[in-house]
């Protein structure tokens, strides 16, 4: 992969690994609740909710950020761009949709064929079918 697009790729992930740390603080300070604040039983579940949704949130942003570390080993390694599986090129057009990428559209596919029956033998509910019972 050239340079550039490398220099490209490397940049905008350090961009969001410095936005997650700069949201983090301001999710610790801002949204800090006072005891003194909670009145009622609707305002503790009312605070419950939200610290549900944020914690829900931090975690989402802590699995991308361990995502970006991992990219930009990749970039450091000169490993990025290349197919985890067949060691094959990821298309540009795919790492730019889908920057962390570690799979080449085929191995994705296929990986995701694979995912159709789940470890019980139920259909995948993604594919829009109800869940029922493989047969052998």
């Amino acid at each position: 992969m050239k340079k550039e697009v490398l220099k490209k790729f490397k940049k905008m992930f350090e961009d969001q690994q410095k936005s997650f740390l700069y949201n983090d603080r301001i999710m610790r300070e801002d949204f800090h609740v006072d005891d003194n604040e909670k009145k009622d039983d609707i305002d503790q579940a009312s605070t419950d909710t939200e610290q549900s949704l944020r914690l829900r949130l931090r975690n989402r942003e802590m699995l991308y950020m361990k995502k970006l570390n991992e990219a930009l080993r990749r970039i450091d390694s000169g490993e990025f761009g290349l197919c985890c599986n067949c060691e094959g090129d990821i298309e540009i057009k795919r790492l730019e949709a889908r920057p962390t990428a570690t799979l080449c559209i085929g191995c994705k596919e296929e990986e995701e064929r694979k995912e159709v029956l789940t470890a019980d033998g139920r259909r995948h509910k993604s594919l829009g079918v109800a869940f029922s019972r493989a047969t052998s």
